[in-house]
Formats: C-alpha cells, sequence, structure tokens
C-alpha cells in the first residue's frame, strides 16, 4: 500500500495505491476529477477502473462533490455513513447546500483559486451505506469510524496496520495550530470523537486541511477545550463575514 497525497482546489486528496486497485479516501471537489483522472492515467499509468471504492466521509463540497461526478460519469462505486435521512434534506437543507458552495467558492478565492465550477447533487446514491467499525468494501485493511461533530455523519478512516488515521475536517491545520472546522454541529459529539481519536493507536494522520503527521495527546486536549459550547451557525458566521468586508 501507498498513499499519494495530491493537492486539490480547496483541500488535500489521499490517493491509495495497491498492485491492482486504488481507493480515494475522499470525495473531493468536482474541479478535482480532470486533475485526479490525469494523475491515475499518466502518472500511475493505472486505468480509471482500478479506482474501485470513492469514499465520501461527509457531504461537503470538497468531499463529496468529485464523488458525485465520478459516481454519475464514470459509474464508479462510492461509500459514506450509513444514517437516517440526508445531511441536506428539506428546503433548509438545500439553503444549506448553496451556503457551503458559496463557502467552497470563498476559500478558493483567498487561496488564489482560478474560478471552477463546483457544483454537484446534495443527495448522492451511495453504493455503500457503512457502519462504525466495518471495513472498507474491497479495502478490509481500512475501518470506519464514526466521528460526528463537524456534521452528524463524519467518518474517518483507520488503517490499523500502519496506524494511519485520515480524519477529513474533523481536525483541521492553519498555520501550524489545530483549529475545529466550521461548522460545528454537535459540540458534544464533536468532542467525543476527538476523545476516541486519542485513545487510538495513530502515528500518522492525514487532514484534509493542513499538514498532518503526529499530533499529540496534549493537543487533541487542547483541541477539546477549543471547541465552542454551542453548535456554530451559518448565520453568524456569515454575519461576521458581511462585517468585515463593509469594514474593509
Amino acid at each position: 500500500m501507498k498513499i499519494h497525497q495530491l493537492e486539490g482546489y480547496i483541500q488535500n486528496i489521499f490517493l491509495v495505491e495497491y498492485p491492482t486497485k486504488l481507493l480515494l479516501l475522499d470525495g473531493c471537489c468536482r474541479a478535482d476529477v480532470a486533475m485526479l483522472r490525469r494523475y491515475i492515467c499518466e502518472e500511475l499509468a493505472r486505468p480509471l477502473s482500478q479506482l474501485e471504492l470513492v469514499m465520501v466521509t461527509h457531504m461537503h463540497p470538497d468531499h463529496a462533490g468529485g464523488a458525485s461526478y465520478l459516481h454519475r460519469r464514470f459509474k464508479l462505486s462510492i461509500a459514506g455513513a450509513e444514517h437516517p435521512g440526508e445531511w441536506y434534506q428539506g428546503i433548509a437543507g438545500r439553503c444549506k447546500h448553496l451556503v457551503d458552495l458559496a463557502l467552497a467558492h470563498y476559500v478558493a478565492k483567498r487561496h488564489r483559486r482560478a474560478k471552477a465550477n463546483l457544483w454537484y447533487s446534495p443527495k448522492l446514491t451511495f453504493t455503500h451505506r457503512l457502519k462504525d467499525g466495518q471495513s472498507l468494501p474491497g479495502f478490509e485493511d481500512w475501518q470506519v469510524c464514526f466521528t460526528p461533530g463537524h456534521t452528524d455523519r463524519d467518518l474517518s478512516l483507520y488503517h490499523p496496520a500502519s496506524k494511519t488515521l485520515y480524519v477529513a475536517d474533523c481536525i483541521l491545520r492553519v498555520k501550524g495550530s489545530l483549529i475545529c472546522p466550521f461548522p460545528i454541529s454537535n459540540p458534544s459529539l464533536y468532542r467525543q470523537s476527538i476523545e476516541r481519536f486519542s485513545q487510538m493507536q495513530v502515528d500518522n494522520y492525514l487532514l484534509a486541511h493542513g499538514e498532518g503527521g503526529k499530533i499529540s495527546q496534549a493537543e487533541l486536549s487542547q483541541l477539546q477545550q477549543l471547541c465552542p459550547e454551542q453548535a456554530t451557525s451559518y448565520k453568524g458566521f456569515l454575519g461576521e463575514l458581511l462585517r468585515k468586508r463593509l469594514a474593509a
């Protein structure tokens, strides 16, 4: 097994290579699909059909957008959490989907990325729905960890043999410091998820945003303390963003 870290549109992409198959640890952005396809077909000299599974840790644009396109265009298998309902269900959910797309464009602008089409369906048709503790289909050396808090259905992916853990957006590193993601939909569950990480044997953290590697118990404890007492709201975030724009 070899893990390739690629620079995505606004996030890190982790592609796991085996002799006859490939695993994508998260669904990335729609804007990443062409680059990912080129990397597989040209850099690795492998057919795209060897990408046997695309994981979706949660439904945000930089984790599900590419999966939606890959499933529809190339009929690739995608897997996500076994959880009732849809993250973007109902009118409020559709509005939240549009806000998340707008935030993804905002992050891209701050990273000085060229404008790109990030649109994807707010509802995915999963090939596999996975529960906590299950092995990934076709990749039994990887295990699913249900680690909600950022959203209500976040997954982390653990490789016990190498003590490697992909935590998606559960942990972010900005300017060398660990921070909590936005939003925090359930602070209590988020703290429990971080506590779970602290009890696991992990030598190598893979982060969707920022540099991974070793994370100490002290850093994890500090992250729990940084977690807000109340769920962080889109309304408050957008209000603060608007105030900054007007003051600029």
